[in-house]
């Protein structure tokens, strides 16, 4: 596949926040730009987790791609998977044999969770990386509720209120919390047959503490914060096997049909296709302008792009860094002089802080050296992540429903539907039985 004209062809890998803003960022650009996603959406994936824990809707936080670019005639947005690059005839392939030939390729295809080579792990303990995961645990944690409900032995009932999750990342944190919102609060009220003190929420670290990328003091406010609400924090607490409804760990086993992966990610197997060398983790060590060291005209932003700032840290696979990536990206790429020079100016990230939400007004944050906790925390977050939403609609819609659960202490979208497949998963029999349900 080829535009048929003499201007240059940018091809962009993945429709996440680093992709998309290189897209955006080139529309009165002289090139064609064609966009590869494996979706037709694009998805604000730090509030995934809300969608998983029935505070948002789908529709919430993605956004059809080919919606975002209607009004940019230099683009082209294709449906399909990519399999491969072919850096030396400067081609891609997709997974139905289709190949687009490029001048300049950006690679921003982000990252899938890392079961560290436990890949069967993955069946059970799902992670948290696009809508139907999201969806799938939504429904796993209601049909849970349900079935305890409708079992009067206290014994038998208790591994359907247990709640694992893995990982004491940001992710993991956020969820841990979240869920303990609606197992131990935000739902007991509907339930007759077991009480909120029934629930366990447990959150497992393989480190020594949650939060890592955090001062040690914020971190132990996350912990105080997320034990409020319930949440049993099991830092030093490797996993060593994870089974149909269990997880064991060193000293015991945790039994639940709720397992959540938040542990780790890895880089996507495009990056194998690539003349380039990779960390522990599989992502693409680029050059200080983002590119390959080998192929300066084959560009890898995001998740997927391994680089240490000044202080010789690896940048965080985060939203701003990827958009700040794909910023620096468009700018190069529309300087035609830069572009093809020898020594181009290097991508420098600018560090405007981190945070992480616990639940209802409660967060952590580190806004360049200030540390903040609580509401206030919670109060930024919130600003900041509805502005960081593509769409007027979008945000609106998850303000409104955000004051909403504030002061009602309700969530919207508990509704089970007809997937039998991911029903199969949570027991044999169950998705006959409630996956019906609306």
């Amino acid at each position: 596949m080829s535009t048929g004209n003499n201007k240059r062809h940018i091809v962009i890998i993945g429709g996440g926040f680093g992709g998309i803003k290189t897209a955006k960022m080139l529309a009165k650009a002289d090139v064609d730009i064609t966009l590869i996603d494996k979706t037709n959406h694009h998805l604000f994936q730090p509030l995934l987790y809300q969608v998983a824990t029935a505070a948002l809707s789908p529709g919430d936080i993605a956004v059809p791609i080919r919606a975002i670019f209607t009004k940019q005639k230099n683009i082209k947005v294709v449906l399909g998977e990519v399999t491969s690059v072919d850096h030396n005839d400067k081609f891609i392939k997709l997974k139905d044999d289709r190949t687009i030939n490029y001048d300049t390729l950006v690679v921003a295809c982000g990252a899938r969770y890392n079961y560290f080579g436990n890949a069967a792990w993955e069946k059970h303990a799902p992670g948290l990386k696009t809508i139907s995961n999201a969806l799938n645990i939504r429904e796993r944690i209601l049909l849970s509720l349900e079935k305890a409900d409708q079992i009067d032995n206290p014994e038998e009932r208790q591994k359907y209120l247990n709640f694992v999750v893995i990982g004491g990342g940001p992710t993991g944190v956020e969820m841990a919390g979240a869920i303990a919102e609606i197992a131990k609060r935000n739902m007991m009220r509907d339930y007759n047959n077991f009480d909120h003190d029934d629930a366990h929420v447990y959150l497992v670290e393989a480190g020594p503490r949650v939060l890592s990328g955090y001062d040690a003091d914020l971190s132990a406010k996350a912990v105080g914060m997320l034990e409020e609400l319930g949440v049993e924090v099991l830092e030093n607490s490797p996993v060593k096997l994870i089974e149909h409804d269990k997880v064991f760990l060193e000293n015991g086993v945790l039994e639940s049909p709720n397992i959540v992966w938040a542990a780790g990610v890895v880089a996507n197997p495009i990056i194998a296709t690539l003349d380039v060398e990779t960390d522990r983790a599989g992502r693409a060590i680029v050059a200080d302008d983002l590119s390959l060291p080998n192929h300066r005209d084959i560009f890898v932003i995001g998740d997927a792009a391994y680089m240490e700032d000044s202080n010789g840290k690896p940048l965080p696979a985060l939203a701003p860094v990827a958009m700040q990536q794909g910023k620096y990206l468009a700018k190069l790429i529309k300087d035609t002089k830069a572009y093809y020079s020898v020594n181009r100016r290097p991508f420098q990230y600018l560090d405007k802080g981190s945070m992480a939400t616990i639940g209802r007004a409660r967060a952590v944050a580190d806004i360049r050296g200030l540390k903040l906790s609580g509401f206030m925390a919670w109060a930024m977050w919130s600003v900041i992540h509805i502005l960081f939403l593509i769409g007027f609609r979008n945000r609106l819609h998850v303000f409104v429903e955000w004051m909403w659960h504030y002061f009602t202490y309700k969530r919207g979208v508990r509704l089970i539907t007809d997937r039998p497949g991911d029903m199969a998963e949570l027991n044999d029999d169950e998705g006959e039985k409630f996956g019906r349900a609306v």
